[in-house]
């Protein structure tokens, strides 16, 4: 006989899409790595390229199947009425991974700072730095993307989901927008990141923020999915809360890229 729940929280089933997306991730990780010194591993190029594609569709593939797995237990479950208990694990659990990505950019602040303290000119003579004014557009795609995701919100809390799709949409596209401008940014840069330490940390700097960016877009994306689906309720919609709590956070991340690294660099 099978024993009665006896408490509020979610036991999942056994799946194998958790393990599957952390191998693709690994893959990706090392393959990244082996890209920057092939020579050091004895592996031909075409190796690290080989492991970072498959991490990424491996990756891919296992959280979608993972999300949508839990996207159905939740849509199964309900949205009416949902434990305090369960409510309270989500956010504190959202809290710190945050916090974790805190701690992470910290690292590649504090690497930066040290660096250029230790160098007479920063950016190094040898380097060019990179204009001003398309950091500047960007800065005002983000900050504009939080005012209309914030607007969502607001709109989602007094349950007018027309307006709450509406911000999310502007918000969302204002990602896709400032990825692109990302991208001709780094088109047109006249340096790598094999120039130096400070190539190095100024695209680990701005390229992992990018991908947080591109992260963050395909979360808000999501979210106007469901949205659109009838999911969610004026007092529950945490993934729609998480989602906004992330996308400020690369908001702030990004201002201090922008002053730091852009303008009193």
């Amino acid at each position: 006989m099978a024993h009665a729940q006896d408490h509020d929280f979610f036991i999942p089933a056994n799946s194998i899409w958790p393990p599957l997306s952390c191998v693709g991730i690994g893959l990706l990780v090392f393959g990244f790595v082996f890209s920057l010194h092939p020579g050091d591993f004895d592996l031909h190029t075409i190796v690290p390229k080989l492991m970072m594609g498959a991490g990424a569709l491996l990756a891919a593939f296992g959280v979608f199947q993972w999300f949508a797995k839990v996207i159905g237990e939740v849509r199964k479950a309900g949205f009416k009425k949902v434990p305090v208990v369960l409510d309270l694990a989500n956010r504190y659990g959202m809290l710190f991974f945050i916090l974790s990505e805190v701690m992470f950019f910290a690292a590649f602040f504090a690497a930066y700072f040290y660096l250029s303290g230790q160098n007479a000119a920063w950016p190094p003579l040898n380097i060019e730095a990179i204009d001003i004014h398309l950091p500047l557009i960007n800065t005002l795609l983000l900050l504009s993307s939080g005012a209309t995701l914030t607007y969502a919100h607001h709109a989602m809390v007094e349950g007018l989901r027309k307006e709450a799709g509406f911000g999310l949409l502007l918000t969302w596209h204002l990602g896709i927008l400032f990825l692109i401008a990302q991208a001709y940014e780094y088109s047109h840069a006249g340096f790598g990141m094999g120039s130096g330490v400070y190539g190095s940390v100024f695209y680990m700097l701005t390229g992992f923020h990018g991908f947080h960016v591109l992260l963050g877009t395909c979360m808000l994306i999501v979210a106007h999915i469901r949205l659109s689906q009838g999911d969610w309720t004026p007092k529950n919609h945490f993934y729609f809360e998480a989602a906004a709590w992330y996308w400020h956070f690369v908001d702030v991340v990004w201002i201090g890229l922008f002053l730091f690294v852009y303008v009193l660099a």
